[in-house]
């Protein structure tokens, strides 16, 4: 473990103004919170104007206690000015509280507790992959610059490059490139819109060749508008409210569909079927939710 620590907790000296601050402040009694913190560091400008924005400054203010992965001036340069600028336009506010919260998780977990995880569950709602190694430690696709800031409500740790969240569920699928069967189902259903913007869902999802196995016929009227009610059932079946990883898929015997209907699980060998189905990728992970890759279509009792 002390290896493991060393790359992350060396770089502790990356900012000394901000972690004097912070000591000073203790030694004369007058705790800072965690907007205070950034600020009298003078290297979070960008990031507070983004908070105010976003209306979450009451946030970071509060009783926490939270844990920052606070991206620098000079990693938020890296979006470009023009990027910058129409984030912080209000039109854009639910977009960058989307971004800003994937930089937070609930309590405070200092770098030795961080280290020791492989993900951590943002307040965005996605989680934010860990990786130890011996250049040091990156969180998602940012590497840590600086750890262990304490603030009154919590800690920060610095990063150098801003995160974004993943899409949702409907863009990570199209862009996957093997689910398009699956998407033009979803619209014919009037579910694409449900798995863009509702969930946290997780989304057992048959491939292209998973659809042409079934009788093309068959296939071809469900997409037609009378049958978008039998379509529905079906899409359903496959959907779980919730965003289960397969590290808790495994754990379940059943689950219950979004169609109402269960859906058993079995694990056998290190081989996993759903409803009868093999699963044949796991962990997808998007904005709302995650998808798990399945070798059929599922059908309804």
């Amino acid at each position: 473990m002390k290896q493991l620590l060393t790359p992350l907790l060396g770089c502790a000296l990356a900012l000394p103004m901000l972690a004097q601050h912070t000591t000073d402040a203790a030694h004369k009694g007058e705790p800072k919170d965690i907007v205070a913190t950034a600020a009298a560091a003078g290297s979070f400008q960008t990031l507070l104007a983004a908070a105010k924005a976003a209306g979450l400054v009451e946030t970071l203010q509060g009783k926490g206690p939270l844990t920052v992965f606070a991206p620098t001036d000079e990693a938020f340069a890296k979006l470009g000015k023009d990027t910058i600028a129409g984030l912080l336009k209000p039109e854009n506010k639910t977009k960058l509280v989307s971004i800003l919260t994937y930089h937070v998780v609930a309590g405070e977990l200092p770098a030795a507790k961080v280290v020791k995880a492989k993900s951590l569950d943002t307040v965005q709602g996605s989680p934010l992959a860990v990786v130890v190694g011996d250049a040091g430690v990156k969180i998602g696709d940012a590497t840590v610059t600086a750890t262990d800031v304490h603030a009154s409500n919590g800690v920060i740790h610095v990063i150098d490059s801003v995160l974004l969240p993943p899409a949702n569920l409907v863009a990570t699928a199209a862009k996957a490139g093997k689910f398009k069967t699956l998407l033009k189902a979803a619209t014919a259903a009037g579910l694409a819109e449900t798995l863009a913007e509702g969930g946290p869902f997780t989304v057992f999802a048959p491939t292209d060749e998973a659809f042409a196995e079934l009788d093309q016929d068959t296939l071809a009227s469900l997409l037609k508008p009378e049958n978008k009610e039998k379509l529905a059932a079906i899409l359903k079946l496959h959907v779980v409210a919730g965003r289960m990883p397969a590290a808790d898929v495994v754990k379940m015997k059943n689950m219950k569909s979004l169609l109402g209907q269960e859906v058993a699980v079995h694990v056998e060998d290190g081989k996993v079927t759903v409803g009868g189905a093999n699963v044949i990728a796991t962990d997808v992970f998007a904005g709302n939710g995650v998808v798990h890759v399945i070798d059929r279509v599922l059908l309804p009792k």
